[in-house]
């Protein structure tokens, strides 16, 4: 008989990937993954951008392409299938929003100041292109629906002692562009020098505060900086972002100590090539590794 029924897909908001083990070990637990910026395809840009009166910036999906997590649903997929495989899970979801971060940013709190969204490193919820009021209304409820069910989802689940893993990836480099109405333009004079911007981390942990404290056990930061070693993978500690409070990855880790991972994976990993302003389409190939690395962590160190 199949288990209760879990969260549904929400058309135009998120997508769901329902996976069960069909052999659990004694004791396993249910898992959710996050994937707040799954929005990849030119399509589902064009499904929100159509739907909006504001003006936009010409050319805007360029920006979208760059900053949205292409890969992170794959590798998602990939870890809970293996989790469940091998019944180290009982059950996992992979929640993915299909709400493009150029309208809206559902790893965002609403309503913070420019200088709050400066100082944890990260965009703006609300971008300034998005300036009619009915947009505002259209994308707010796309959000709350949204967080409706991820939220609830990760609370029901680490209630329950299962886990989550909040995940995320970002472009090679730290292109320093601010987001304005110019930022088309921008972003293409970054990337005419690629090579001046610093390299990102392969793989980084998410769990450092703005104060410098540590959101997540030694003992969880040890497993996975080992598990991520065995495939030659080296894993940063907290030094591309903060966890920061303006965002809602730093509620659930906070809500749920050591039971949440907020993971950045470097999109060249996941792709055979990373071309800025171009549809980003993961490698099976190399996304299984990453995979079986996050596979590692959660069965053998994430007690």
């Amino acid at each position: 008989m199949r288990p209760t029924a879990g969260p549904a897909s929400v058309p135009d908001v998120l997508d769901v990937v329902d996976v069960v083990s069909p052999h659990p070990r004694p004791g396993a637990r249910d898992l959710v993954i996050e994937v707040p910026h799954g929005a990849q395809g030119a399509a589902e840009y064009e499904a929100v951008a159509s739907r909006l009166q504001s003006p936009l910036p010409a050319g805007l999906i360029d920006f979208f392409h760059v900053n949205t997590d292409s890969g992170a649903a794959e590798l998602g997929e990939a870890l809970a299938v293996r989790l469940c495989a091998s019944g180290a899970v009982r059950r996992a979801y992979l929640i993915r929003s299909r709400i493009p971060r150029t309208f809206i940013d559902c790893n965002r709190v609403l309503g913070g100041d420019a200088a709050a969204y400066r100082a944890g490193g990260v965009t703006p919820g609300v971008p300034p292109w998005v300036t009619h009021p009915d947009d505002h209304a259209l994308l707010l409820g796309l959000y709350t629906a949204y967080q409706a069910v991820a939220g609830a989802t990760i609370n029901r689940v680490c209630a329950a002692e299962g886990r989550a893993v909040l995940l995320h990836t970002y472009a090679p480099r730290s292109v320093d562009v601010e987001v304005s109405m110019n930022i088309v333009p921008d972003l293409h004079a970054a990337y005419a020098d690629p090579e001046r911007w610093p390299l990102r981390p392969e793989v980084d942990l998410i769990f450092r505060k703005p104060d410098g404290s540590r959101a997540l056990p030694d003992p969880t930061v040890d497993a996975l900086r080992k598990a991520l070693a065995a495939i030659g993978v080296p894993m940063a500690e907290g030094v591309t972002y903060p966890l920061h409070p303006i965002t809602t990855g730093y509620a659930h880790v906070v809500a749920w100590p050591g039971r949440v991972v907020c993971v950045e994976v470097r999109r060249d990993l996941l792709t055979e090539a990373f071309v800025p302003f171009q549809e980003v389409v993961a490698s099976p190939n190399r996304v299984e590794p990453l995979a079986e690395a996050f596979a590692a962590f959660a069965e053998n160190g994430w007690g």
